[in-house]
């Protein structure tokens, strides 16, 4: 983004804001619910950029005074301006790099909840077992977030771990995260089923999508086939002796979601809509990712799984993101939940990838 260009911007939502600011006190605004939410939430939107350019423009007003002061007939003062210039142009290119990046258009999706599917892959037990330990590593880094898991339908393995699972994170901010997990993850370790100690390659295939609100998809009820079955369960007492399971087919589409881990039928019901709208979504966000083109590596959000997005080794205790060539030794901490490092980094190669594209605007 050109500095002019980006100058003009901030022009204009400065007086934006100004105007919304002036709208707001007035009393029709104030009685109309829809206006005044949608302008508190564009007055939202604007305010931080707006006062970062506050400073940015104290900056370029003190920068204007030491380069007269450089000129001053007394050494002191003209040594002292020199210094100032030196620290307020620093302070200035930091400045402009953040508000840059403050105007790079937001995910939408960012502030909301997200369904994880992750599957079984290539590997046969062993990718159902590694499948299990990608939902423990996403169920401990939830922890350490406080943020709460809601299990939505699971498949488990005879051997451990799951063939497919299904889940809710909700909490602050959990799609800003989690968005770049979507794809192929892929171990390298020798499997507790392997007697002879060869290192085995297996996959487990990852989906994060944001939760769907109801009017984010609309849904025809007369395209839904559903279909109650009695959950499965531990045997004894465990066992559902009534239908509460429910499987939702959605017939344009054939997606098909399903949920028994309420023991309400109703419960189920809700839950597995919020799949379904959540995949739906997906799916049509896929298809016009498609159609734009695959312009950042970072965009796999999408659900594309052929592309092996990571490897962990166990052996050398190594986990590799291969979109932007991070490697970090700490495999045995981030299979506990220690995920910052890798999102840190995911983030910020996709902010930098932003950023290079509004350059070239």
């Amino acid at each position: 983004m050109a500095q002019d260009k980006m100058i003009d911007r901030l022009e204009a939502m400065e007086k934006r804001l100004k105007d919304i600011d002036e709208m707001l006190c007035d009393e029709k605004t104030a009685s109309d619910v829809a206006k005044l939410t949608s302008l508190n939430k564009e007055r939202a939107s604007l305010e931080d950029p707006v006062f970062e350019y506050g400073k940015y423009k104290k900056i370029l007003s003190d920068l204007d005074d030491a380069n007269l002061m450089q000129h001053d007939e007394d050494e002191e003062i003209a040594l002292f301006a020199k210094e100032t210039i030196h620290e307020l142009s620093i302070k200035k290119e930091e400045l402009y790099q953040k508000i840059k990046l403050m105007l790079v258009p937001k995910d939408p999706n960012d502030e909301k909840n997200v369904i994880v599917e992750i599957r079984g892959a290539a590997g046969g037990d062993e990718a159902n077992i590694f499948a299990g330990d990608l939902f423990r590593m996403y169920t401990r880094y939830a922890e350490t977030m406080n943020w709460k898991i809601q299990i939505v339908d699971e498949n488990p393995s005879e051997m451990g771990g799951f063939a497919y699972i299904s889940f809710m994170i909700k909490g602050k901010g959990v799609y800003s995260r989690l968005k770049f997990e979507s794809g192929a993850h892929r171990v390298q370790r020798v499997p507790k089923t392997e007697a002879s100690g060869r290192i085995h390659t297996s996959t487990a295939t990852v989906l994060v999508m944001p939760e769907a609100e109801a009017v984010d998809v609309e849904i025809n009820p007369a395209d839904l086939q559903i279909d109650t079955y009695r959950s499965s369960g531990a045997g004894g007492q465990n066992v559902n002796k009534t239908e509460s399971a429910v499987r939702i087919t959605h017939i344009p589409t054939g997606i098909v979601v399903a949920c028994q881990v309420e023991r309400s039928q109703i419960q189920n019901r809700e839950i597995a809509m919020n799949l379904l709208r959540a995949r739906i979504l997906a799916a049509k966000e896929a298809e016009q990712n498609e159609k734009i083109g695959n312009e950042r590596r970072l965009k796999v959000g999408t659900g594309e799984r052929s592309e092996k997005i990571r490897t962990y080794n166990y052996p050398q205790n190594r986990v590799t993101d291969h979109r932007i060539g991070f490697t970090i030794q700490k495999l045995d901490r981030v299979i506990e939940g220690e995920l910052d490092e890798i999102l840190d980094a995911l983030i910020n190669a996709d902010q930098q990838d932003k950023l290079a594209s509004e350059d070239n605007k």
